[in-house]
């Protein structure tokens, strides 16, 4: 085994498993540009792409990107529809790359909330991307942490009144199989663009021991170097392996 063969595999061994991002700034970046809000929700889906691609290459198992919040209907009513027509192209256009990518898809949230049209939508893409093998992409949307935790209580809640259980028998293993996210490991790593520093209720209980990354870029101008700095960070962090983000860099290129 060559040098550099042990090197790449020792950086893939101690990569976080989940990556969770707050994409927060589409709308500071348009205004900066003296465009309209949608114009920066629309640079923020390249963003995307590049980020999906780059930590699919890299071998991370998990990423969960917090799309729209539940708090996000209180935005203007044109913004709302502007974003969920978004969604839809999205959506379409996007998952038949993923497909072919071997990622799957899973949309987390109440999505009882969106139109008929995009359910349907929702259901398609998930469906074409259940049996992929490689990495997941859980986008969040319509969703928030007090929400996650407050419908697998009461999911937990139902099962202990048809099943007779007895507050002694719940245990935390039993209320996170029945979160949006059960199956899947917690977050490694937790990533918020545009320089807020807070979670702003999302993966209350998933991110309990995650680290958190705060940067002020504004998430359309994130991309990979980005991405590959907030994994450096997290690994020197975390005391796995002192490295830098132009080692993720070139790990990057290998793959």
């Amino acid at each position: 085994m060559t040098e550099h063969t042990s090197s790449t595999e020792w950086y893939s061994q101690n990569l976080p498993k989940h990556v969770a991002i707050i994409m927060d700034g589409n709308g500071r970046w348009a205004k900066a540009k003296g465009k309209a809000r949608v114009f920066g929700h629309k640079a923020g889906v390249e963003a995307v792409r590049k980020t999906v691609s780059a930590a699919s290459r890299l071998g991370i198992q998990v990423v969960t990107l917090f799309a729209f919040s539940s708090e996000n209907w209180r935005r203007p009513e044109d913004e709302v529809s502007l974003l969920m027509e978004l969604f839809l192209t999205v959506l379409g256009r996007e998952v038949k790359r993923l497909h072919k990518n071997n990622i799957r898809l899973k949309i987390i949230g109440d999505t009882s909330r969106f139109s008929q049209r995009l359910q349907d939508k929702i259901t398609a893409a998930e469906t074409l991307t259940a049996s992929n093998t490689g990495m997941v992409l859980n986008v969040a949307a319509n969703y928030g942490g007090q929400w996650d935790i407050l419908q697998a209580t009461q999911a937990l809640a139902r099962e202990v009144a048809e099943q007779g259980l007895t507050p002694d028998d719940i245990t935390e293993d039993m209320l996170a199989t029945r979160l949006s996210t059960s199956g899947l490991p917690d977050v490694d790593l937790l990533i918020r663009t545009s320089g807020e520093c807070r979670i702003s209720n999302f993966m209350l209980w998933q991110t309990a021991y995650a680290e958190l990354y705060f940067t002020p870029q504004l998430w359309p101008d994130f991309d990979e170097n980005t991405l590959a700095d907030a994994i450096a960070w997290f690994m020197d962090r975390e005391r796995r392996f002192g490295c830098t983000g132009e080692q993720i860099k070139m790990l990057l290129k290998t793959q």
